[in-house]
Protein backbone atom coordinates (compact mmCIF):
# COMPACT_ATOMS: atom_id res chain seq x y z
CA UNK A 1 0.00 0.00 0.00
CA UNK A 2 1.05 2.97 -1.16
CA UNK A 3 1.29 6.63 1.31
CA UNK A 4 -1.14 7.99 -1.46
CA UNK A 5 -3.14 5.04 -1.32
CA UNK A 6 -2.86 4.80 2.35
CA UNK A 7 -4.36 8.53 2.60
CA UNK A 8 -7.34 7.87 0.28
CA UNK A 9 -8.19 4.87 1.86
CA UNK A 10 -7.84 6.76 5.50
CA UNK A 11 -9.81 9.54 4.46
CA UNK A 12 -12.61 7.46 2.56
CA UNK A 13 -13.07 5.43 6.30
CA UNK A 14 -13.18 8.88 7.93
CA UNK A 15 -16.46 9.86 6.12
CA UNK A 16 -18.06 6.53 5.87
CA UNK A 17 -17.18 6.32 9.78
CA UNK A 18 -19.05 9.61 10.06
CA UNK A 19 -21.77 8.95 8.63
CA UNK A 20 -22.52 5.81 10.18
CA UNK A 21 -22.93 6.83 13.49
CA UNK A 22 -25.04 10.16 11.64
CA UNK A 23 -27.37 8.26 10.23
CA UNK A 24 -26.94 4.38 10.76
CA UNK A 25 -25.16 3.34 7.96
CA UNK A 26 -23.13 4.05 4.91
CA UNK A 27 -19.05 2.83 6.07
CA UNK A 28 -20.13 -0.33 3.54
CA UNK A 29 -21.20 2.04 0.57
CA UNK A 30 -18.70 4.62 0.53
CA UNK A 31 -15.61 2.15 1.56
CA UNK A 32 -16.23 -1.22 -0.43
CA UNK A 33 -16.00 0.63 -4.15
CA UNK A 34 -12.77 2.65 -3.03
CA UNK A 35 -11.12 -0.60 -1.42
CA UNK A 36 -11.85 -2.81 -4.23
CA UNK A 37 -10.24 -0.35 -6.55
CA UNK A 38 -7.24 0.16 -4.05
CA UNK A 39 -6.55 -3.68 -3.63
CA UNK A 40 -9.47 -6.23 -3.92
CA UNK A 41 -7.91 -8.29 -0.77
CA UNK A 42 -9.51 -6.00 1.33
CA UNK A 43 -13.06 -6.25 0.90
CA UNK A 44 -15.07 -7.66 2.27
CA UNK A 45 -13.37 -8.47 4.97
CA UNK A 46 -11.11 -5.10 6.05
CA UNK A 47 -14.49 -3.32 5.70
CA UNK A 48 -16.56 -5.70 8.00
CA UNK A 49 -13.99 -5.67 10.69
CA UNK A 50 -13.20 -1.69 10.35
CA UNK A 51 -17.57 -1.41 10.75
CA UNK A 52 -17.98 -3.98 13.56
CA UNK A 53 -15.77 -1.49 15.68
CA UNK A 54 -18.14 1.37 14.30
CA UNK A 55 -20.82 -0.23 15.37
CA UNK A 56 -19.91 -1.07 18.64
CA UNK A 57 -19.05 2.86 19.63
CA UNK A 58 -22.94 3.53 18.11
CA UNK A 59 -24.24 1.28 20.58
CA UNK A 60 -22.18 2.45 23.41
CA UNK A 61 -23.55 6.04 22.18
CA UNK A 62 -27.48 4.85 21.86
CA UNK A 63 -27.48 2.14 23.99
CA UNK A 64 -30.82 0.96 25.56
CA UNK A 65 -32.78 2.61 22.35
CA UNK A 66 -32.49 -0.48 20.31
CA UNK A 67 -35.17 -2.92 19.11
CA UNK A 68 -34.04 -6.00 20.11
CA UNK A 69 -36.61 -8.25 19.08
CA UNK A 70 -36.24 -6.89 15.47
CA UNK A 71 -32.92 -7.21 15.63
CA UNK A 72 -32.91 -10.79 16.51
CA UNK A 73 -35.43 -12.10 13.92
CA UNK A 74 -33.65 -10.03 11.23
CA UNK A 75 -30.41 -11.90 12.52
CA UNK A 76 -32.08 -15.04 12.52
CA UNK A 77 -32.66 -14.21 8.42
CA UNK A 78 -29.13 -13.53 8.00
CA UNK A 79 -27.70 -16.50 8.35
CA UNK A 80 -28.46 -18.54 5.45
CA UNK A 81 -27.45 -14.84 3.46
CA UNK A 82 -23.73 -14.87 5.56
CA UNK A 83 -23.66 -18.69 4.43
CA UNK A 84 -24.55 -17.58 0.81
CA UNK A 85 -22.26 -14.93 0.59
CA UNK A 86 -19.03 -16.58 2.20
CA UNK A 87 -19.86 -19.09 -0.85
CA UNK A 88 -19.76 -16.57 -3.16
CA UNK A 89 -16.22 -14.98 -2.18
CA UNK A 90 -14.85 -18.39 -2.05
CA UNK A 91 -15.90 -18.94 -6.15
CA UNK A 92 -15.81 -15.49 -7.81
CA UNK A 93 -13.15 -14.06 -9.49
CA UNK A 94 -11.73 -10.85 -8.09
CA UNK A 95 -12.83 -9.32 -10.94
CA UNK A 96 -16.70 -10.37 -10.45
CA UNK A 97 -16.12 -9.55 -6.70
CA UNK A 98 -15.83 -5.85 -7.77
CA UNK A 99 -18.37 -5.88 -10.18
CA UNK A 100 -20.78 -7.50 -7.53
CA UNK A 101 -19.47 -4.53 -5.40
CA UNK A 102 -20.32 -1.72 -7.88
CA UNK A 103 -23.73 -3.76 -8.71
CA UNK A 104 -24.57 -3.75 -4.56
CA UNK A 105 -23.89 0.09 -4.01
CA UNK A 106 -25.92 0.32 -7.21
CA UNK A 107 -28.91 -1.50 -6.25
CA UNK A 108 -28.81 -0.26 -2.58
CA UNK A 109 -28.97 3.44 -4.20
CA UNK A 110 -32.11 2.77 -6.32
CA UNK A 111 -33.94 1.02 -3.31
CA UNK A 112 -33.14 4.13 -1.02
CA UNK A 113 -34.42 6.91 -3.54
CA UNK A 114 -37.30 4.09 -4.59
CA UNK A 115 -39.34 5.55 -1.35
CA UNK A 116 -41.16 1.82 -0.88
CA UNK A 117 -41.98 1.25 2.79
CA UNK A 118 -42.39 -2.52 3.72
CA UNK A 119 -44.54 -2.97 6.65
CA UNK A 120 -42.08 -4.25 9.94
CA UNK A 121 -43.25 -7.07 9.95
CA UNK A 122 -41.46 -10.31 11.08
CA UNK A 123 -41.20 -11.48 7.48
CA UNK A 124 -40.62 -8.74 6.12
CA UNK A 125 -37.09 -8.34 8.69
CA UNK A 126 -36.42 -11.92 7.92
CA UNK A 127 -36.37 -11.46 4.53
CA UNK A 128 -34.47 -8.14 4.78
CA UNK A 129 -31.73 -9.76 7.25
CA UNK A 130 -31.21 -12.52 4.64
CA UNK A 131 -30.70 -10.18 1.57
CA UNK A 132 -28.13 -8.22 3.92
CA UNK A 133 -26.36 -11.31 5.05
CA UNK A 134 -25.59 -12.13 1.60
CA UNK A 135 -24.82 -8.63 0.38
CA UNK A 136 -22.85 -8.32 3.86
CA UNK A 137 -20.83 -11.09 3.79
CA UNK A 138 -19.88 -11.21 0.02
CA UNK A 139 -19.54 -7.53 -0.93
CA UNK A 140 -19.16 -5.65 3.02
CA UNK A 141 -23.09 -3.89 2.02
CA UNK A 142 -25.27 -4.81 3.61
CA UNK A 143 -27.18 -1.75 5.12
CA UNK A 144 -29.91 -0.91 2.25
CA UNK A 145 -32.39 -4.14 2.53
CA UNK A 146 -32.08 -2.88 6.96
CA UNK A 147 -32.52 0.51 6.25
CA UNK A 148 -35.56 -0.03 4.41
CA UNK A 149 -37.43 -1.82 6.43
CA UNK A 150 -36.45 -0.20 9.77
CA UNK A 151 -37.26 3.12 8.38
CA UNK A 152 -40.16 3.99 10.66
CA UNK A 153 -37.92 3.99 13.71
CA UNK A 154 -36.91 6.91 14.96
CA UNK A 155 -33.01 8.64 14.40
CA UNK A 156 -31.68 7.46 17.84
CA UNK A 157 -33.96 4.15 17.73
CA UNK A 158 -32.64 2.95 13.92
CA UNK A 159 -28.84 3.48 14.45
CA UNK A 160 -29.15 1.72 17.76
CA UNK A 161 -30.94 -0.98 16.15
CA UNK A 162 -29.11 -0.95 12.93
CA UNK A 163 -25.82 -1.08 15.25
CA UNK A 164 -26.53 -3.95 16.92
CA UNK A 165 -27.71 -6.02 13.87
CA UNK A 166 -24.30 -5.08 12.25
CA UNK A 167 -22.25 -5.81 15.06
CA UNK A 168 -23.51 -9.10 15.57
CA UNK A 169 -23.76 -10.10 11.64
CA UNK A 170 -20.16 -8.47 10.87
CA UNK A 171 -18.94 -10.93 13.61
CA UNK A 172 -21.07 -13.66 11.56
CA UNK A 173 -19.91 -12.41 8.17
CA UNK A 174 -16.06 -12.84 9.24
CA UNK A 175 -16.33 -16.10 11.38
CA UNK A 176 -17.90 -17.37 7.84
CA UNK A 177 -15.33 -15.78 5.56
CA UNK A 178 -12.58 -17.23 8.21
CA UNK A 179 -13.63 -20.82 7.53
CA UNK A 180 -13.53 -19.91 3.44
CA UNK A 181 -10.11 -18.98 3.70
CA UNK A 182 -10.56 -14.99 3.12
CA UNK A 183 -9.74 -13.82 6.22
CA UNK A 184 -5.84 -13.84 7.20
CA UNK A 185 -2.76 -11.90 8.45
CA UNK A 186 -3.24 -9.07 5.94
CA UNK A 187 -6.91 -8.09 7.14
CA UNK A 188 -5.45 -7.55 10.85
CA UNK A 189 -2.55 -5.42 9.57
CA UNK A 190 -5.00 -3.24 7.52
CA UNK A 191 -7.51 -3.25 10.12
CA UNK A 192 -4.90 -1.89 12.77
CA UNK A 193 -3.67 0.57 10.15
CA UNK A 194 -6.65 2.27 9.22
CA UNK A 195 -8.46 2.01 12.75
CA UNK A 196 -7.07 5.55 13.76
CA UNK A 197 -9.50 6.92 10.91
CA UNK A 198 -12.20 4.61 11.66
CA UNK A 199 -12.28 5.92 15.40
CA UNK A 200 -11.70 9.64 13.62
CA UNK A 201 -14.38 9.65 12.28
CA UNK A 202 -16.56 8.09 15.21
CA UNK A 203 -15.03 11.24 17.14
CA UNK A 204 -16.28 13.99 14.70
CA UNK A 205 -19.48 12.77 14.44
CA UNK A 206 -20.28 13.56 18.29
CA UNK A 207 -20.04 17.34 17.77
CA UNK A 208 -20.69 17.28 13.69
CA UNK A 209 -23.97 14.95 13.55
CA UNK A 210 -26.15 17.48 15.59
CA UNK A 211 -25.27 20.35 13.11
CA UNK A 212 -25.50 17.67 10.28
CA UNK A 213 -29.56 17.57 8.15
CA UNK A 214 -29.97 13.69 8.25
CA UNK A 215 -32.03 13.83 4.63
CA UNK A 216 -28.83 15.75 3.14
CA UNK A 217 -26.17 13.79 4.46
CA UNK A 218 -28.02 10.88 3.16
CA UNK A 219 -28.09 12.33 0.24
CA UNK A 220 -24.02 13.26 0.12
CA UNK A 221 -23.35 9.60 1.12
CA UNK A 222 -25.56 8.39 -1.94
CA UNK A 223 -23.35 10.70 -4.57
CA UNK A 224 -20.29 9.31 -2.75
CA UNK A 225 -21.02 5.60 -3.40
CA UNK A 226 -22.77 6.05 -6.84
CA UNK A 227 -18.91 7.49 -7.91
CA UNK A 228 -17.18 5.07 -6.28
CA UNK A 229 -19.21 2.10 -7.74
CA UNK A 230 -18.60 4.22 -11.13
CA UNK A 231 -15.47 4.31 -11.06
CA UNK A 232 -15.03 0.76 -9.86
CA UNK A 233 -16.96 -0.56 -13.02
CA UNK A 234 -15.08 1.76 -15.66
CA UNK A 235 -11.78 -0.18 -14.24
CA UNK A 236 -12.81 -3.41 -14.89
CA UNK A 237 -13.60 -2.76 -18.47
CA UNK A 238 -10.31 -0.58 -19.48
Amino acid sequence: MTGPEFALLSTTVVVGALLQVSVGFGLGMIAAPVFSLVDPSLTPSVVLVLAAGVTAAVLVRERGRADLRGCGWALVGRMPGVLAGALLVAVLSARHLALLVAGMVLAGVVVSLAGFVPRQRRGSVLVAGMASGLMGTATSIGGPPMAMVWQRLTGPELRATMSAFFLVGSLMSLAALGAAGAVGAGTLRSTVLLAPAAAAGVLLARPLSRRLDVRRTRAVAMVLAVAGASVLVLRQFV
